[in-house]
């Protein structure tokens, strides 16, 4: 079952509704009735009962995304929050590495403390602790020099900080947050499938899915790097899709009247 992405919209945020100073573009959009007055949606083509949310020149009608490009707003803001998500973890990961750095001794000695009264039981099932894997790997973490474990935490802060950005400006249907997410994401690919060769796992492999299909739909969606016609195709597409917004919210399918439309950049936002 297809999802009817324009009503989703406007059941969640409102409808938008416009009446052009055009009386024959006025008069596709408003209508009168026994309880009052109509005015189209610009968005799912419903009629709203009340005054219009805005008039004016039908060029200067507010961009409503719809269709195909409420879609693609929808999915870019699923990955702008799990771009965030990401990022705040990355952040607490580096606060915890720089803490641990200026503890590190304290924190080696509350551990072999521990790990001294755990010892009895590790013994009762003839289990060497001492020489356990995890131990090991705990132990060699120990060993790092403070001033590694602050450039390790250096490195994921910036890190976090550019899923952050990313994701506000993926938020916000900014192209350049598209390209710095195609990029970022597709270099630490190959460190995903190293890590995949080392220890197999669900959430790993579900990382990795998720990472190179949204390289894909970004890249090949919104036409980055020159790909299907490149940037003057997909400005192309949108001010096409701006012209006739008026004409088909109006549901203007014969005799379409030519609009005198100034070049507008889109904010992407609903």
């Amino acid at each position: 079952m297809s999802i009817d992405w324009d009503r989703r919209h406007c059941a969640r945020k409102g409808h938008i509704t416009y009446a052009p100073d055009e009386l024959r573009l006025r008069g596709r959009l408003h209508a009168g009735t026994a309880v009052g007055e109509v005015w189209r949606c610009l968005r799912c083509g419903d009629f709203v009962l009340g005054e219009p949310h805005g008039s004016g020149p039908a060029d200067q009608a507010p961009l409503v995304p719809r269709g195909r490009a409420l879609r693609d707003l929808f999915i870019l803001r699923f990955l702008a929050v799990e771009r965030i998500l990401r990022g705040l973890l990355i952040v607490i990961a580096a606060w915890a590495v720089w803490k641990f750095s200026n503890s590190q001794d304290a924190v080696r000695k509350l551990f072999e403390d521990d790990l001294t009264a755990f010892k009895p039981v590790a013994d009762h099932f003839h289990y060497d602790l001492d020489h356990s894997p995890v131990v090991d790997s705990i132990r060699k973490f120990f060993d790092y020099k403070k001033s590694t474990l602050q450039v390790v935490a250096a490195a994921l802060l910036g890190y976090a900080l550019i899923e952050i950005v990313e994701g506000f400006g993926l938020w916000w249907a900014k192209r350049w947050a598209e390209y710095l997410t195609v990029v970022a994401t597709a270099a630490f690919l190959p460190l995903e499938v190293y890590e995949l060769t080392e220890k197999v796992s669900y959430f790993k492999i579900g990382t990795l899915a998720l990472n190179v299909l949204a390289v894909l739909y970004i890249l090949l969606g919104k036409r980055l790097f020159g790909l299907r016609g490149g940037h003057k195709a997909f400005e192309a597409a949108r001010r096409s899709a701006s012209l006739l917004e008026v004409q088909e919210a109006a549901g203007a399918g014969d005799e379409p009247e030519p609009l005198p439309v100034r070049p507008r950049t889109a904010s992407g936002t609903g």
